[in-house]
Formats: C-alpha cells, sequence, structure tokens
C-alpha cells in the first residue's frame, strides 16, 4: 500500500524508539509527549556535528551528502540520513551533478556503543529501504558510527532484515492508526527512560492511571 499524504507519515527515527519500548514511542508519536535526559541531549548534540542540510563534499571517487532527506512512500515513512556515501563505481547509478555511476551506503551515528538488540541496524536499514526507493537501486551495505567507541562498522542489510523492518513499520502504523498507546512488560530499563515521569511504569503491574488519578483527586 502507498502513502499519499507526507503529512501523515511516520518518523523514521521512531523505529529505534519501538524497539525500546512500544509504549515510549506511542506516548512521543501518538501522543506527542516528550522530555529530555542526558541521553537525548548528548544524541542531539552528536547529531549537530552530522546535520548539516544537504551538504554535499567530493572527496576522490566519494561523495559524500549529509543531512539527506529520505522517505519511502511504499512504508509511510520519512526522515533523514545522517551520511549517505556515494561511491563512484560502474555497478552503480546516476546520480544528479556527479559524472559517472555511483553505489549508496548510508552511514547512522550513534552516541554511545554497539547495543545487543537491533533498534540501530533496523533503523539503518530503513534508511537503505528509503534510498532503494528513491533510487531505484539495491542497497546491501550500511554502516554504524558509534561515538563512545570512535569506531565505525560495517553492517550487512540481509533480505531477512530489510523484511523484518517492512513487519515493525506495518505494526508502527496499526498503533497510529487506531491511537494505541500499549502497556508494556517493565525493566530496569525503565529508570533511564526519558519519559518515566509521563509513563509512571510502576502503575501499570499495581493500579490503573484512572484509579491512580481518582487517588490524586481525593488527596
Amino acid at each position: 500500500m502507498a502513502f499519499k499524504d507526507e503529512e501523515d507519515y511516520l518518523m523514521l527515527s521512531g523505529i529505534q524508539h519501538f524497539q525500546f519500548c512500544k509504549r515510549q514511542w506511542a506516548l512521543i508519536h501518538i501522543e506527542q509527549q516528550w522530555e529530555e535526559n542526558v541521553r537525548t541531549v548528548e544524541g542531539q548534540h552528536l547529531h549537530r556535528k552530522v546535520d548539516q542540510p544537504f551538504v554535499r563534499e567530493k572527496r576522490g571517487d566519494k561523495l559524500i551528502v549529509r543531512a539527506m532527506p529520505v522517505k519511502s512512500d511504499d512504508l509511510g515513512i520519512s526522515g533523514i540520513c545522517d551520511v549517505v556515501e556515494f561511491i563512484r563505481d560502474d555497478r552503480g547509478i546516476e546520480i544528479s551533478g556527479a559524472e559517472g555511476k555511483y553505489l549508496a551506503y548510508p552511514v547512522e551515528y550513534k552516541r554511545g556503543k554497539p547495543k545487543m538488540d537491533d533498534a540501530d541496524l533496523l533503523q539503518l536499514t530503513a534508511q537503505a529501504l528509503c534510498l532503494e526507493e528513491m533510487l531505484l537501486c539495491e542497497i546491501n551495505t550500511g554502516y554504524m558510527f558509534y561515538n563512545e567507541i570512535k569506531h565505525r562498522i560495517e553492517v550487512s542489510l540481509t533480505t531477512e532484515i530489510k523484511s523484518k523492518v517492512r513487519l515493525v513499520v506495518s505494526e508502527m502504523q496499526d498503533y497510529y492508526r487506531r491511537k494505541y498507546t500499549p502497556k508494556v512488560k517493565t525493566g530496569s530499563f525503565c529508570k533511564s527512560c526519558s519519559l518515566h515521569s509521563i509513563c509512571v511504569p510502576e502503575l501499570m503491574n499495581k493500579r490503573s492511571v484512572k484509579s491512580y488519578i481518582e487517588g490524586k483527586v481525593r488527596e
């Protein structure tokens, strides 16, 4: 299904929120609630170094594009690629304003270190899917740069992980259409969540939000 109204496209960056906690994602992207903590501030500082609106830089056979807007009409998502590197290669595609053909490689910058889950990989793969649709090409490799270890990691963007991205985004779209904010299993990760005071995870296994509010009113 192709999405027609770009104003209703979901934020590509929300995929990582959704993988971290579906409730957090819904609070941010459906209920429009947000609070900053040290993690989000540090992340924004790192991205400010990268996000220079659509800047091109030529280095030999490499064309570097920063803060490149991308979208997928098929998935109904849009966002910004931190960096897309175009490497000159006869197997590639033509790029407007550049001589020759190029292969595209998305590069995502992260504040911390590699994670145990696949949230970062899913976000990078979603960027690749957008680029594939926009550029009419196939992208099987991307890169993650982790600021904490100051190291860039090559990532294989397989058919399997691309299929998983499509399933995850489909679930996000379903929640968004229904305006559904789920309850989730709480854990130690809740303490570092930027929405802890809004989500109030301590209540989910003890009492309903309605009873909590009624109790506050009676106080």
